[in-house]
């Protein structure tokens, strides 16, 4: 009854989902899962968007074997039901030049504190390094973006209008030979800081905004601002707490989304922000220029 055990169209056999925490694997672990797909006749893998690999075609009358592989490959089974499946993000600071946080970092340490949690709904987590929201994350049950809040020392500004060129938002102005920003469409996501040729726009540090209540599939629907945080400990806080919230207040037979209102989002937003230091909590973005 794992989640990470499905039972295809046919079924006489049943797909075979593992957990690898934001799609990272090793070499080994890639080739020990070609080793075992082959050991038990399979031909083909799937990558799923969940950034995960699943075995199709299995008799089921040799899961505990196959379990017992995965497991000593360090894929182990993963899940699918109404748990806390497979934890995704994209590439982050390690490699993406527009991310702004560690995700990796981050989607490895949730997946060792909340992934496969029982729930009464599934729930998904999405990572993205920044507002280019590459891996959708408003789109899933919770969602984590990187953003940082460019900041500029009065009377430095050239006036060169490079950040103007950068910025896809149309936010900033030149304006008597200084960037202005507009507040309303700045989406914090650190373009104009890494754009600027004199290095004069700094960042006002690493920003987790958390959603809640997205979903995908045939309805889709963006999930709602919580809160933003400065540090990936809040952020991961943050997350157990909304995990919490789900377990003992969300019914099953109904996605998360279609339940925001009965379980009194407005409310738990204002414990959280209650819960959560000063000091580790972002209310608004800047009131006036860069």
């Amino acid at each position: 009854m794992k989640g990470g055990v499905i039972t295809e169209r046919d079924a006489e056999y049943c797909t075979i989902r593992t957990r690898i925490p934001a799609g990272i694997i090793s070499v080994d672990q890639l080739r020990g899962i070609a080793d075992i797909a082959e050991k038990y006749g399979i031909a083909d893998i799937h990558l799923t968007t969940r950034q995960t690999i699943e075995i199709p075609h299995m008799d089921p009358a040799r899961l505990d074997s196959i379990s017992g592989d995965l497991a000593g490959n360090n894929t182990p089974i993963g899940s699918e039901r109404d748990e806390v499946v497979n934890i995704i993000s994209c590439p982050g600071k390690e490699r993406c030049v527009f991310a702004n946080i560690d995700t990796i970092s981050l989607a490895k340490t949730l997946d060792g504190k909340v992934f496969g949690k029982e729930m009464p709904v599934k729930m998904r987590i999405s990572i993205s390094g920044c507002p280019n929201a590459c891996t959708s994350p408003m789109l899933n049950e919770i969602g984590i973006i990187g953003r940082i809040e460019p900041l500029r020392a009065e009377g430095t500004c050239t006036g060169c209008g490079t950040c103007v060129e950068y910025c896809k938002e149309s936010a900033i102005t030149i304006k008597r030979g200084n960037s202005v920003i507009d507040p309303a469409k700045c989406v914090q996501c650190g373009t104009c800081v890494r754009s600027c040729p004199f290095d004069l726009l700094k960042s006002s540090g690493e920003h987790y905004l958390i959603m809640v209540g997205g979903r995908r599939g045939r309805h889709p629907k963006l999930g709602r601002e919580l809160i933003t945080v400065t540090t990936p400990e809040a952020a991961i806080s943050v997350v157990q707490a909304v995990i919490n919230w789900v377990y003992r207040r969300a019914w099953s037979g109904r996605l998360l989304s279609e339940q925001m209102d009965e379980l009194r989002f407005e409310k738990f937003r204002d414990e959280i922000r209650e819960q959560v230091p000063v000091s580790a909590m972002v209310e608004k973005k800047a009131e006036a220029g860069l």
